[in-house]
């Protein structure tokens, strides 16, 4: 409670201080939720905050609190319902992680990514204390009217002790819906015409989505995870064909999680898609409107999927911790708008395509922890636009071919010692505005708890 108090009130007065520690004294600290007594001592730090990063904190109540969450799903939803562009929300992020209010955990050098739009790599952890604050103060308003609407069924009901409602319209934009096995019977109509985020979270190994989902004519982005150890099918893909303002879907621990044929015609028109922790599709097919592809621990993944390098809409490419991938297939030249290429953690991967050189927009090159790559391929000069290069953690990569003092447009390379060495002297002759930031290795545990 101190550490949460004292970084949340780094900017406030000296007596704004005195006052917080005269509360910390008297353990001035129980919540309403408690109680009948106001939140006294984090309420101060949460009116510490402006409108805006108010608003943010309040949606991490939608999560429950034993759960880690990917920044990208939490970004995701600040972009598409709080309306903020995406470097403005990581900005947010790291400022409500600095006071205290929320962890942000996984390797710090991820976030090198943000301006590219990825932050896969970063994870959110609530405290306890901040999360029963947020979650009281979103949940004040009537069921009907709230903003943020967390369901989970409990006794075999949904809605609970707010049965009366049901068939009733809810205002919330945003709505997570915990569950444990769901079968089509299972749901009954609900009608969520505002919701512009939807998490469907469970635990089990088979699930049906709801019906009612064809109804949510304004739903943006989709989070569909496996709360489970064992991974799950999920069946009813097809009631996403009429969600025509569908842009992102994120889907976790799940087998087949595009589900065949009318899966995958309902997801034609989404701009980004992530896969976290799935098995089970050789195919993505060439999706017209497809801009953000996240490929994530998939530890059965030994080859690219078929369609992936003829998706001509692609911006972002980022494809990680999939320990079986022994190679980037010669098609990845056909990427051409390809401006952020992440193939991390692979460590089955022996080498790149000489056609990556084909990328000709490509400003960020991420091959790190890659730890069989010996060496890049000399077509890798021909990178023009190529600004940010992090190949750190690749001990066999001991050569730079003699093409990188080609690469004009970089700025900022991530790297080992070794390899470092090389780099500044590519800087000293021909590369004079390169940055070469040399780190450590980077040792965590982080994933085992994804």
């Amino acid at each position: 409670m101190v550490s949460v108090t004292a970084s949340c009130m780094q900017v406030e007065s000296h007596k704004a201080w005195k006052r917080a520690t005269n509360k910390i004294s008297k353990r001035k600290y129980t919540s309403h939720y408690y109680g009948k007594g106001p939140y006294t001592l984090p309420q101060i730090n949460f009116n510490s905050l402006d409108d805006v990063h108010k608003e943010c904190l309040l949606d991490l109540a939608l999560f429950p609190v034993d759960r880690k969450i990917c920044a990208d799903a939490l970004l995701d939803i600040w972009v598409y319902v709080e309306k903020l562009q995406r470097r403005d929300a990581f900005a947010i992020l790291s400022e409500l992680a600095d006071r205290n209010l929320l962890n942000l955990t996984g390797n710090p050098r991820g976030s090198t990514a943000i301006p590219y739009g990825n932050a896969s790599e970063l994870h959110i952890s609530q405290r306890d204390v901040i999360r029963d604050l947020i979650f009281y103060l979103g949940h004040e308003d009537n069921i009907l009217h709230r903003k943020r609407l967390f369901i989970e069924r409990k006794n075999g009901s949904l809605l609970g002790k707010h049965e009366l409602f049901r068939g009733r319209a809810f205002d919330a934009q945003i709505l997570c819906i915990l569950t444990g096995p769901m079968e089509e019977n299972d749901w009954y109509d609900m009608n969520f015409p505002e919701t512009e985020s939807l998490l469907l979270l469970f635990t089990s190994t088979e699930y049906c989505l709801p019906p009612f989902l064809k109804t949510m004519k304004k739903l943006k982005f989709l989070m569909i995870s496996n709360c489970g150890i064992d991974k799950a099918t999920v069946k009813g893909l097809e009631v996403l064909s009429s969600l025509n303002q569908l842009k992102s879907v994120r889907m976790e621990r799940l087998i087949s999680p595009l589900g065949g044929k009318q899966g995958i015609e309902a997801l034609q028109n989404i701009e980004k898609l992530s896969l976290s922790l799935c098995e089970g599709f050789e195919n993505i097919p060439a999706f017209t409107s497809l801009q953000d592809l996240n490929l994530d621990h998939n530890n059965n993944l030994e080859e690219l999927p078929l369609g992936i390098c003829n998706i001509p809409s692609i911006l972002s490419f980022s494809i990680t911790n999939c320990h079986q991938l022994q190679n980037i297939p010669y098609d990845l030249g056909k990427m051409r708008n390809l401006r952020m290429l992440r193939l991390s953690a692979l460590p089955c991967l022996e080498q790149l395509p000489a056609s990556i050189g084909k990328l000709e927009q490509l400003e960020y090159l991420n091959i790190s922890l890659c730890e069989i790559l010996t060496e890049l391929p000399n077509e890798i000069g021909q990178l023009k636009k190529l600004r940010e290069l992090d190949m750190r953690e690749c001990s066999s990569l001991t050569t730079l071919p003699s093409t990188v003092c080609e690469l004009c447009s970089l700025k900022l390379v991530t790297c080992d010692e070794t390899i470092g060495k090389q780099w500044l002297r590519a800087k000293n002759t021909s590369i004079l505005d390169l940055s070469v930031q040399i780190v450590e290795a980077y040792f965590s545990l982080d994933w085992l708890d994804i």
